[in-house]
Protein backbone atom coordinates (compact mmCIF):
# COMPACT_ATOMS: atom_id res chain seq x y z
CA UNK A 1 0.00 0.00 0.00
CA UNK A 2 2.81 3.04 -0.99
CA UNK A 3 1.40 6.08 -0.17
CA UNK A 4 2.51 7.57 -3.77
CA UNK A 5 -0.35 5.77 -5.15
CA UNK A 6 -2.42 8.77 -3.72
CA UNK A 7 -6.34 9.28 -2.27
CA UNK A 8 -9.06 8.21 -4.13
CA UNK A 9 -12.56 10.45 -3.32
CA UNK A 10 -16.12 8.88 -3.84
CA UNK A 11 -18.88 11.13 -3.19
CA UNK A 12 -19.64 15.00 -4.12
CA UNK A 13 -21.40 16.38 -1.66
CA UNK A 14 -20.41 18.60 1.55
CA UNK A 15 -17.82 16.59 3.22
CA UNK A 16 -16.32 15.87 -0.43
CA UNK A 17 -16.01 19.27 -1.31
CA UNK A 18 -14.63 20.54 2.06
CA UNK A 19 -12.10 16.90 2.45
CA UNK A 20 -11.07 17.30 -0.99
CA UNK A 21 -9.64 20.89 -1.04
CA UNK A 22 -7.94 20.30 2.47
CA UNK A 23 -6.36 16.89 0.81
CA UNK A 24 -5.17 18.97 -2.37
CA UNK A 25 -4.08 22.22 0.07
CA UNK A 26 -2.38 19.78 1.75
CA UNK A 27 -0.01 18.62 -1.08
CA UNK A 28 -1.30 15.11 -1.04
CA UNK A 29 -2.57 13.74 -4.42
CA UNK A 30 -5.88 12.90 -5.76
CA UNK A 31 -6.16 10.38 -8.54
CA UNK A 32 -10.19 11.35 -8.70
CA UNK A 33 -13.24 12.09 -7.81
CA UNK A 34 -15.87 9.23 -8.34
CA UNK A 35 -19.50 9.70 -8.22
CA UNK A 36 -23.15 8.69 -9.26
CA UNK A 37 -24.05 12.02 -10.78
CA UNK A 38 -22.26 13.11 -13.53
CA UNK A 39 -22.31 16.58 -13.63
CA UNK A 40 -21.43 16.62 -9.95
CA UNK A 41 -18.60 14.26 -10.01
CA UNK A 42 -17.12 16.50 -13.22
CA UNK A 43 -17.75 19.77 -11.46
CA UNK A 44 -16.04 18.58 -7.96
CA UNK A 45 -13.18 16.88 -10.18
CA UNK A 46 -12.62 20.25 -11.92
CA UNK A 47 -12.55 22.14 -8.65
CA UNK A 48 -10.11 19.84 -7.25
CA UNK A 49 -7.75 19.85 -10.07
CA UNK A 50 -8.66 15.75 -10.54
CA UNK A 51 -10.06 13.48 -12.59
CA UNK A 52 -13.60 12.29 -12.52
CA UNK A 53 -15.16 8.60 -12.52
CA UNK A 54 -18.41 6.94 -12.38
CA UNK A 55 -19.07 4.81 -10.33
CA UNK A 56 -18.87 1.59 -11.95
CA UNK A 57 -15.50 2.76 -14.16
CA UNK A 58 -12.76 1.11 -14.13
CA UNK A 59 -10.81 3.14 -10.99
CA UNK A 60 -7.88 3.78 -10.47
CA UNK A 61 -5.56 2.34 -7.69
CA UNK A 62 -5.17 4.51 -4.54
CA UNK A 63 -3.83 3.62 -1.19
CA UNK A 64 -6.70 5.19 0.09
CA UNK A 65 -10.24 5.59 -0.79
CA UNK A 66 -12.31 7.75 1.05
CA UNK A 67 -16.09 7.38 0.88
CA UNK A 68 -18.06 10.45 1.39
CA UNK A 69 -21.12 9.38 1.76
CA UNK A 70 -24.25 9.39 3.49
CA UNK A 71 -24.52 6.82 6.67
CA UNK A 72 -26.87 4.91 4.58
CA UNK A 73 -25.30 4.77 1.44
CA UNK A 74 -21.56 3.53 2.88
CA UNK A 75 -22.35 -0.19 2.56
CA UNK A 76 -24.38 -0.40 -0.61
CA UNK A 77 -20.99 1.99 -2.00
CA UNK A 78 -18.68 0.01 -0.43
CA UNK A 79 -20.12 -3.10 -2.13
CA UNK A 80 -20.28 -1.32 -5.30
CA UNK A 81 -16.55 -0.77 -5.64
CA UNK A 82 -15.58 -4.30 -5.39
CA UNK A 83 -12.38 -5.08 -3.34
CA UNK A 84 -10.07 -2.78 -3.38
CA UNK A 85 -6.52 -2.79 -2.66
CA UNK A 86 -5.26 -0.17 -0.01
CA UNK A 87 -7.31 1.57 2.84
CA UNK A 88 -11.28 2.00 2.17
CA UNK A 89 -12.46 4.51 4.88
CA UNK A 90 -15.62 6.07 5.78
CA UNK A 91 -15.89 9.89 6.91
CA UNK A 92 -19.16 8.98 9.58
CA UNK A 93 -19.06 9.14 13.66
CA UNK A 94 -21.44 7.09 13.75
CA UNK A 95 -21.33 3.86 11.17
CA UNK A 96 -19.29 0.70 12.35
CA UNK A 97 -16.54 -0.69 9.91
CA UNK A 98 -18.32 -3.70 8.97
CA UNK A 99 -20.43 -1.83 6.73
CA UNK A 100 -17.06 -1.22 4.59
CA UNK A 101 -16.70 -4.80 3.97
CA UNK A 102 -16.00 -6.70 1.48
CA UNK A 103 -12.24 -4.54 2.13
CA UNK A 104 -10.00 -6.28 4.25
CA UNK A 105 -8.31 -2.59 5.45
CA UNK A 106 -10.95 -0.30 6.65
CA UNK A 107 -11.30 2.80 8.45
CA UNK A 108 -12.69 5.71 9.26
CA UNK A 109 -11.92 9.55 9.13
CA UNK A 110 -13.90 11.58 11.19
CA UNK A 111 -14.39 15.01 11.28
CA UNK A 112 -15.87 16.67 14.52
CA UNK A 113 -17.32 19.67 12.45
CA UNK A 114 -20.68 20.44 10.78
CA UNK A 115 -19.31 20.60 7.16
CA UNK A 116 -21.98 23.23 5.88
CA UNK A 117 -22.18 24.97 2.21
CA UNK A 118 -19.73 27.20 1.31
CA UNK A 119 -16.01 28.21 0.56
CA UNK A 120 -13.56 25.09 1.80
CA UNK A 121 -13.07 24.52 5.50
CA UNK A 122 -9.67 24.89 7.13
CA UNK A 123 -8.93 21.78 8.73
CA UNK A 124 -5.88 22.66 10.65
CA UNK A 125 -7.57 23.38 13.92
CA UNK A 126 -10.85 20.93 13.52
CA UNK A 127 -10.38 17.53 15.53
CA UNK A 128 -10.27 14.64 13.23
CA UNK A 129 -10.73 11.28 14.78
CA UNK A 130 -9.01 8.09 13.32
CA UNK A 131 -10.74 4.50 13.72
CA UNK A 132 -9.33 1.49 12.13
CA UNK A 133 -9.59 -1.73 11.60
CA UNK A 134 -5.77 -2.70 11.86
CA UNK A 135 -2.48 -1.88 11.33
CA UNK A 136 -2.53 -0.78 7.90
CA UNK A 137 -5.37 1.00 7.48
CA UNK A 138 -4.57 3.05 10.87
CA UNK A 139 -1.25 4.11 9.12
CA UNK A 140 -2.84 5.39 6.20
CA UNK A 141 -5.45 7.13 7.94
CA UNK A 142 -3.13 8.89 10.48
CA UNK A 143 -0.72 9.36 7.60
CA UNK A 144 -3.28 11.82 6.21
CA UNK A 145 -5.15 12.94 9.33
CA UNK A 146 -1.74 14.47 10.72
CA UNK A 147 -1.23 16.49 7.11
CA UNK A 148 -4.53 18.10 7.66
CA UNK A 149 -4.78 18.86 11.28
CA UNK A 150 -2.97 19.51 14.39
CA UNK A 151 -5.61 17.84 16.94
CA UNK A 152 -5.90 14.10 15.66
CA UNK A 153 -7.52 11.88 18.11
CA UNK A 154 -7.50 7.86 18.06
CA UNK A 155 -10.71 6.37 19.09
CA UNK A 156 -12.28 3.11 19.26
CA UNK A 157 -15.73 2.76 17.26
CA UNK A 158 -17.64 2.82 20.20
CA UNK A 159 -15.93 5.51 21.80
CA UNK A 160 -16.20 7.45 18.35
CA UNK A 161 -20.12 6.34 18.65
CA UNK A 162 -20.50 8.02 21.42
CA UNK A 163 -18.59 11.67 20.55
CA UNK A 164 -21.00 11.53 17.69
CA UNK A 165 -23.81 11.43 20.23
CA UNK A 166 -22.57 13.65 21.82
CA UNK A 167 -21.61 16.37 19.01
CA UNK A 168 -25.66 15.64 17.80
CA UNK A 169 -26.39 17.30 21.39
CA UNK A 170 -23.67 19.98 21.06
CA UNK A 171 -24.19 20.99 17.44
CA UNK A 172 -27.96 19.88 16.10
CA UNK A 173 -29.97 19.89 18.64
CA UNK A 174 -29.39 23.86 19.94
CA UNK A 175 -29.51 24.92 16.41
CA UNK A 176 -32.53 23.11 15.68
CA UNK A 177 -34.00 25.20 19.01
CA UNK A 178 -32.82 28.59 17.44
CA UNK A 179 -34.37 27.86 14.18
CA UNK A 180 -38.04 27.12 16.59
CA UNK A 181 -37.07 30.60 18.31
CA UNK A 182 -36.72 32.24 14.85
CA UNK A 183 -40.10 30.92 13.64
CA UNK A 184 -41.48 32.07 17.19
CA UNK A 185 -41.02 35.54 16.87
CA UNK A 186 -41.74 35.41 12.65
CA UNK A 187 -45.16 34.35 13.32
CA UNK A 188 -45.86 37.20 15.78
CA UNK A 189 -44.42 39.55 13.18
CA UNK A 190 -41.29 40.23 15.12
CA UNK A 191 -37.84 40.24 13.71
CA UNK A 192 -36.01 37.57 14.28
CA UNK A 193 -32.27 38.74 14.26
CA UNK A 194 -32.89 40.20 17.55
CA UNK A 195 -32.14 37.21 18.81
CA UNK A 196 -28.76 36.75 16.98
CA UNK A 197 -26.19 38.68 19.43
CA UNK A 198 -27.55 36.71 22.32
CA UNK A 199 -26.62 33.49 20.12
CA UNK A 200 -23.32 34.43 18.97
CA UNK A 201 -22.35 35.73 22.48
CA UNK A 202 -24.02 32.43 24.56
CA UNK A 203 -21.77 30.23 21.95
CA UNK A 204 -18.84 32.19 22.25
CA UNK A 205 -19.42 32.07 26.16
CA UNK A 206 -19.69 28.69 26.15
CA UNK A 207 -16.69 27.98 24.31
CA UNK A 208 -14.02 30.11 26.87
CA UNK A 209 -15.86 30.20 29.94
CA UNK A 210 -17.67 26.66 29.85
CA UNK A 211 -21.46 25.92 29.47
CA UNK A 212 -22.06 26.17 33.36
CA UNK A 213 -20.09 30.29 32.91
CA UNK A 214 -22.78 30.47 30.45
CA UNK A 215 -26.05 28.82 31.13
CA UNK A 216 -28.66 31.46 32.60
CA UNK A 217 -32.70 31.58 32.70
CA UNK A 218 -35.63 31.14 34.33
CA UNK A 219 -34.83 27.09 34.66
CA UNK A 220 -31.93 27.69 36.37
CA UNK A 221 -32.89 30.39 38.42
CA UNK A 222 -35.87 28.70 39.43
CA UNK A 223 -38.27 31.19 38.46
CA UNK A 224 -41.51 28.81 38.67
CA UNK A 225 -44.21 31.26 37.78
CA UNK A 226 -42.03 32.81 34.20
CA UNK A 227 -41.58 28.97 33.50
CA UNK A 228 -45.65 28.52 33.74
CA UNK A 229 -46.09 31.47 31.85
CA UNK A 230 -44.28 30.58 28.90
CA UNK A 231 -45.55 27.36 28.93
CA UNK A 232 -49.32 28.77 28.68
CA UNK A 233 -47.50 30.86 26.04
CA UNK A 234 -47.25 27.81 23.67
CA UNK A 235 -50.36 26.27 24.50
CA UNK A 236 -50.88 26.51 20.89
CA UNK A 237 -47.70 24.68 20.06
CA UNK A 238 -47.74 21.31 21.78
CA UNK A 239 -44.17 20.25 20.10
CA UNK A 240 -42.70 23.09 21.29
CA UNK A 241 -44.68 22.96 24.41
CA UNK A 242 -42.78 19.49 25.59
CA UNK A 243 -39.11 20.29 24.18
CA UNK A 244 -39.64 23.65 26.79
CA UNK A 245 -40.29 21.73 29.57
CA UNK A 246 -38.67 19.02 29.39
CA UNK A 247 -35.37 20.89 28.71
CA UNK A 248 -36.37 23.04 31.68
CA UNK A 249 -36.57 19.75 34.05
CA UNK A 250 -33.37 18.80 32.71
CA UNK A 251 -31.68 22.27 34.03
CA UNK A 252 -33.63 22.56 37.11
CA UNK A 253 -32.75 19.05 38.08
CA UNK A 254 -29.43 19.39 37.48
CA UNK A 255 -28.68 23.00 39.22
CA UNK A 256 -30.58 21.60 42.05
CA UNK A 257 -28.24 18.38 42.29
CA UNK A 258 -25.15 20.34 41.80
CA UNK A 259 -26.51 23.14 44.64
CA UNK A 260 -27.37 20.03 46.83
CA UNK A 261 -23.73 18.85 46.01
CA UNK A 262 -22.21 21.84 47.45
Amino acid sequence: MALHTGILLVGTGRAAHHLGHAIVNSGRKLVGVAGRTAAATDALARSLGTAAFALDDALPEASLTLLAVSDDAIAAVASRLGARNGTVAHLSGATDLDRLLPHAHRGALWPVMSLSPGDPLDLRTVPLVVDANGAPAREALLALAQGLSGHVVELTTDQRRLVHLAAVLTANFPVALFAEARALLHRHAIGPDLLTPLWTSTAAKAATAGPEAALTGPARRGDRGTLERHQAMLANDPRLQHLYRSLSELIATRHTAQADAH
